[in-house]
């Protein structure tokens, strides 16, 4: 399961790294224009707070790979990041709107594989809570 979370920890890294893009693929200065100030900056600083989670969540699957395998508190962890990213699959079904990604063929690519990776992500969590309990 090592090797698991190595590969997690990489992709949760480069997950991070394309989020610092969002701003300008997404033109963001032009698309959130009309709304406050607030909320207008509140999806700037929350985009760069999630990035980080991201890049952290990614370098404890690197470096702490052991621990999350064989501590009671890696166990913990690994209950928490498999509903985390149970969640994050939930959303992308059933809150995501279809119409973002049916009839278009790179977003329906981006959505299956995105959907590949949390089912992934999951599931590697939840096999390592299990292992441990």
């Amino acid at each position: 399961m090592e090797w698991n979370l190595k590969i997690i920890g990489i992709l949760l890294i480069l997950l991070a790294l394309t989020h610092l893009v969002f701003p300008r693929y997404f033109k963001w200065a032009i698309d959130l224009k009309g709304i406050a100030l607030i909320n207008r900056q509140m999806m700037y600083v929350h985009m760069v707070f999630i990035a980080l989670v991201l890049f952290l969540m990614g370098l404890m699957c690197i470096t702490s790979s052991q621990e999350l395998i064989e501590t009671k508190l890696g166990n913990r962890i690994d209950l928490g990041l498999a509903i985390f990213w149970a969640t994050r699959l939930f959303v992308q079904f059933f809150i995501y709107s279809p119409d973002l990604w049916k009839g278009k063929k790179m977003e329906s690519i981006i959505h299956v594989v995105f959907s590949c990776m949390w089912t992934y992500v999951s599931i590697v969590f939840l096999l390592l809570y299990l292992k441990g309990i």
